[in-house]
């Protein structure tokens, strides 16, 4: 295979070649022909070359760096009850952030209209041009279509359009959705766990998801469904009726929203993950309680996930991610693995919060249009 613009653009991207004389090293390319590459990279500005780094002998070599500055993505990650907006640069640096409050359980028209709205604001005159959208929902997204695949708690979301709504609302832009915890479970890798041959995230919110990334890809199955374990069926003493229809799903009896339910049986008034999420930062004893309650049961369940993957990282975000979730969740998960599946394993709390989800999804948006393949069909042959 040739050695295009696009393949000095990931080298660069990546970080493997940071110099000239790396290209010239990592590619075998001669001289001349890095130099037409590199030049073609450099008049569209997505290649940056300042600075100087001293060398051993001979003249300092001026570094090569990805232009993040030359465009900007626009982001949403939709929860159940409210929604993350966000400008980034193309480094994941977050330019402008806000926060709406649509409900996913209301559909998908007033959920996208809010986000395109908002979105349309934040894209203020005098912003690099907008690279593309990158958008989380709460349930399974088809990887063929990119539309949501059954979502068991998202009515009338099911093969919604989501693309194009907001293409026609606002922006005609390439549009990239991608299943909450997958995009978050990218954005921890992408963050603090980079070479990480194997990461699984567990977001426990109002609902329970894991997203997996596996040699720095996320892995999202066949169908989309990959990670979907608050369906998984657990045995549980009498009816408890997940909100998919089924009885005794892992999401039943351990979310947010079956943690809410609980609170609600002592007289709170809490209907979500985020509202059992304040109360355990607030330092409720029965919230933490209940929530350490709801860990052993994700424990039971994510130990089947660790004996079948055997990761090195598993993080646990979402809105219920706090001391007595882990501990519940760390008192029958090793008790429930081979002890040679979790010998490297590293359990912690998600480092991001609300954030993973939109630093996936910048990541989702760059490799896809600034990828080797996307820049050596935008750039042509050479």
């Amino acid at each position: 295979m040739p050695v295009r613009s696009g393949d000095i653009l990931e080298l660069i991207r990546t970080g493997a070649a940071t110099t000239r004389g790396d290209l010239l090293q990592e590619t075998g390319l001669s001289r001349m022909t890095v130099a037409q590459r590199l030049d073609r990279l450099l008049a569209h500005r997505l290649v940056v070359e300042a600075g100087s780094s001293a060398a051993a002998r001979g003249r300092p070599r001026k570094s090569l760096r990805f232009n993040t500055e030359h465009s900007v993505v626009a982001i949403a990650a939709v929860d159940t009850t409210h929604t993350v907006l966000a400008l980034t640069d193309l480094g994941g640096r977050i330019l402008a952030r806000t926060r709406i409050e649509p409900r996913v359980a209301d559909g998908p028209v007033p959920t996208l209209t809010a986000i395109s709205e908002s979105l349309s604001e934040l894209l203020t005159p005098g912003l690099p041009p907008l690279a593309g959208i990158g958008i989380s929902v709460p349930g399974p997204v088809d990887p063929t279509t990119g539309r949501p695949s059954e979502p068991p708690i998202m009515p009338g979301w099911d093969a919604y359009p989501i693309a194009e709504h907001l293409q026609e609302h606002v922006a005609a832009v390439p549009v990239y959705t991608a299943n909450d915890a997958d995009a978050a479970a990218l954005g921890e890798y992408v963050t603090g766990h980079l070479g990480c041959r194997s990461l699984v995230l567990v977001k426990v919110s109002t609902g329970i998801g894991t997203g997996i990334v596996l040699s720095g890809r996320r892995y999202v199955g066949a169908d989309g469904g990959a990670g979907d374990i608050g369906h998984v069926h657990v045995e549980v003493p009498g009816e408890a009726r997940c909100q998919c229809g089924a009885v005794g799903c892992l999401a039943a009896v351990a979310s947010g929203r079956a943690v809410a339910s609980a609170l609600r049986g002592l007289g709170r008034d809490v209907t979500s993950g985020g509202e059992v999420g304040a109360l355990l930062r607030a330092g409720d004893p029965d919230a933490a309680r209940l929530t350490r309650e709801a860990g052993r049961r994700i424990g039971e369940v994510l130990a089947t996930v660790v004996c079948v993957l055997n990761p090195e990282v598993v993080v646990i975000g979402g809105a219920l991610a706090s001391t007595p979730l882990i501990t519940g969740i760390r008192e029958t998960l090793y008790g429930g693995s081979l002890p040679r599946a979790t010998r490297h394993l590293r359990l912690m709390l998600g480092s991001l919060n609300e954030d993973a989800a939109v630093i996936g999804l910048n990541q989702i948006v760059v490799d896809a249009e600034f990828g080797s393949e996307a820049i050596n069909d935008r750039l042509g042959p050479v």
